[in-house]
């Protein structure tokens, strides 16, 4: 291996160091101890600052996170329902927001007990780096743990300064960013606040999204940390343009689906006739404390926080008699909280080091859910009737172990994690049914894991875990045929195997190779879709196998390269209902690729990058009949500068988003009864801003 890596040395000559390819990044989502990456036995990526910030609007995750192998993120373009993120095909089916991914920001969960979360409630602007865990290792963080997304904001430091940000683009996007941060004594300050508008690309998706943050780090003394973090999130009727069949696609990618019981003339989409929109107020702060002894510490987490969410659905007047039909409007207040300790070992041995994390996490959610018919007389798009009351509470308690044993070139370790998911119902609209009741969940996910450093550039590994998710209250609301809150869905229960390596080249090149392996049984499909309604049932087995290459390196003269494939075989292993053994999972592409080639000065004043992204074909049902969203490739290019002007630095960047302006579908809607899959991208776009910070 080390004439490999000459001969490689000798036919690409290196220079330079940057912190996205360098041997010594440090991760702790794997293990919950700073590690570099290439120490771990697991696959795991890291997204920095620049690439976070750079030649981007800060306001989709999907902007930096399309570079990591094995995790597709489809920003939608539709602010009502959020970003579609799936990590080796976990969560792929997710109508709205995001499951079977952990989503965790500064320590604190962004996902709640269920399984579901929200991406957009992650602060991007003041983003220091995304971790992306994915395979075995993730059966750490308990149910939904298919991937982990860990996002760290910046710490205040000195000097303090002020930043404000202005971007724009096509369709009416614009967005306003003001921030300050800094550092006075033992406390650091970082503080933000944006807005973001857009018409929207499609009609009828026009949003606007508040957004506040901010922190404060407290170090009282050598070994203490308190880090307090609050932040907000408010969209006030972000409208929903729904999705599309594929003969309305092909006509007109922007346009929506027209509603065929329209008296109107013209006869209105869908989206317009209803006025389907979505609001959302959330709020959360949350407060960690560390205190070290030796090599040793102790963890405190608390957290809490609400949200609100009204949304305006749109479905056929036939779906409004059945009594089990909670009606077109959504309404629910949220209440969470949650806490979290763990204890970390670290001993000493003439023969190696043993380092151990013991914990206990706690996590609480109650909905005051209600539901309204979405019309008053012939009038629609308003809050009617009462159809739907009750209140849904959701817990766990998990504790865990984690260990880990290094000895020479070795490292080997072992996690057991227990979960225990509870669900309460509180049916208060007594015709509905009263569908009040509970279900509990347990489930024990072991995980292993070996390391062995081949050489100090070289170190190959292998791992295996079992894993579980629970249904989210979303697919429990309903049932197939009785139409009330489904108490017999089982959770998905999976088994995971990875084999991989990791090569580091010189200071400034670096390859990854993982394979994998997940066998699924009792995985959650979608059963019925339709009329504002989406009832699961499980499934019998799934497959998933694949590999996920990636590729860093830095070149003389300012030039870099990163390129990132993932190919995917996801199928059910078993026959179902009218589902044949050998079918694709839907939601799920076969392959995926990115690749950037990018030049900055040596001054880094100037900076350009063309980027590449790929993705094969993508079915929409589970039956695999229907005609599935093809594959395409697109390219986008990204310009950028900066220039220092005594106390302060001056930021632009023009960005080209899809510059052969492909017509193709950005991402699909799992299991529509209307056969409304299809959800469009934008053709050729651009986007534009400027940033002054200054520093004092």
């Amino acid at each position: 291996m080390l004439s490999l890596a000459a001969a490689v040395a000798a036919a690409f000559p290196l220079s330079g160091h940057t912190a996205e390819t360098s041997s010594d990044v440090v991760v702790i989502t794997a293990s919950r101890i700073e590690h570099n990456s290439q120490d771990i036995p697991a696959a795991i990526d890291v997204v920095d600052a620049a690439r976070i910030r750079d030649g981007q609007l800060r306001v989709n995750a999907s902007e930096a996170l399309v570079a990591v192998p094995g995790l597709v993120v489809q920003n939608r373009h539709n602010y009502a329902q959020d970003l579609q993120i799936s990590s080796r095909g976990f969560g792929a089916r997710s109508a709205f927001g995001v499951r079977g991914v952990r989503l965790i920001a500064d320590g604190i969960p962004a996902t709640m007990p269920d399984g579901q979360g929200q991406a957009a409630t992650f602060n991007l602007d003041r983003a220091q780096r995304i971790e992306v865990l994915r395979g075995p290792f993730s059966a750490l963080y308990g149910n939904h743990s298919g991937g982990v997304v860990q996002l760290f904001t910046q710490d205040g430091k000195a000097p303090p300064s002020v930043e404000m940000s202005v971007m724009g683009g096509s369709d009416g996007t614009r967005k306003a960013d003001f921030s300050a941060q800094g550092r006075s004594g033992t406390m650091g300050y970082v503080l933000d606040a944006s807005r973001f508008d857009t018409d929207g690309y499609r009609d009828h998706s026009a949003a606007r999204r508040d957004q506040a943050f901010a922190k404060l780090t407290f170090e009282p003394d050598q070994r203490s940390r308190l880090t307090v973090v609050a932040s907000a999130l408010r969209q006030d009727d972000s409208q929903d343009p729904l999705g599309v069949q594929w003969s309305t696609f092909q006509r007109d990618p922007r346009a929506g689906e027209i509603d065929p019981n329209d008296t109107a003339t013209p006869r209105r989409t869908f989206a317009q006739r209803y006025d389907t929109r979505k609001s959302i107020d959330h709020q959360q702060a949350g407060a960690s404390y560390d205190i070290h002894f030796g090599e040793n510490r102790l963890h405190l987490m608390l957290y809490g926080g609400n949200r609100e969410v009204v949304q305006y659905q749109a479905f056929s007047r036939v779906f409004q008699a059945p009594a089990s039909h909670s009606g077109g409007v959504i309404d629910f207040d949220r209440a969470f909280h949650g806490a979290a300790i763990n204890w970390r070992d670290v001993s000493r041995f003439d023969t190696g080091v043993l380092r151990t994390t013991v914990g206990v996490d706690y996590d609480r959610s109650q909905d005051d859910r209600k539901g309204f018919e979405n019309f008053v007389g012939n009038q629609l798009g308003v809050r009617g009737a009462l159809r739907r009351d009750e209140k849904d509470v959701v817990s766990n308690v998990d504790p865990y172990i984690q260990s880990e044993w290094q000895a020479g070139p070795w490292r080997l370790t072992g996690g057991l994690r227990h979960s225990r998911v509870k669900v309460d119902v509180e049916d208060r609209f007594l015709a509905n049914g009263n569908d009040s009741g509970a279900m509990t969940f347990t489930r024990t996910t072991p995980v292993l894991g070996a390391l062995y450093k081949v050489t100090p550039a070289l170190s190959i590994y292998a791992s295996a875990a079992r894993g579980f998710e629970t249904p989210t209250l979303n697919e429990s609301f309903y049932s197939g045929s009785g139409g009330g809150f489904n108490f017999g869905l089982r959770p998905a229960r999976s088994t995971h195997v990875e084999a991989g390596a990791k090569l580091r080249l010189a200071e400034s090149t670096r390859a990854d190779v993982a394979l994998f392996q997940v066998r699924t049984r009792d995985e959650l499909v979608v059963d019925t879709a339709g009329g504002g309604r989406t009832s699961y049932r499980n499934a019998g087995r799934t497959l998933r196998q694949g590999v996920e290459l990636s590729f860093d390196t830095t070149w003389a003269q300012g030039l870099s390269a990163h390129a990132a494939l993932t190919g995917l075989r996801a199928i059910y292993d078993e026959a179902f209902g009218n589902v044949t053994e050998g079918n694709r999972i839907p939601g799920v592409a076969r392959v995926t690729a990115y690749a950037e080639l990018a030049w900055k000065d040596s001054a880094d004043r100037y900076g350009a990058a063309l980027e590449m992204l790929a993705s094969g074909r993508v079915y929409a049902e589970d039956t695999n009949r229907e005609q599935p969203a093809p594959g395409y490739g697109v390219l986008n290019l990204r310009l950028q500068a900066q220039q220092p002007v005594d106390g302060w630095r001056l930021r632009e960047f023009v960005r080209l988003g899809n510059l052969l302006d492909r017509t193709y579908v950005g991402s699909v809607i799992v299991g529509d009864t209307n056969k409304r899959y299809y959800e469009a991208a934008p053709g050729r776009n651009w986007q534009a801003g400027f940033s002054a910070q200054y520093l004092f």
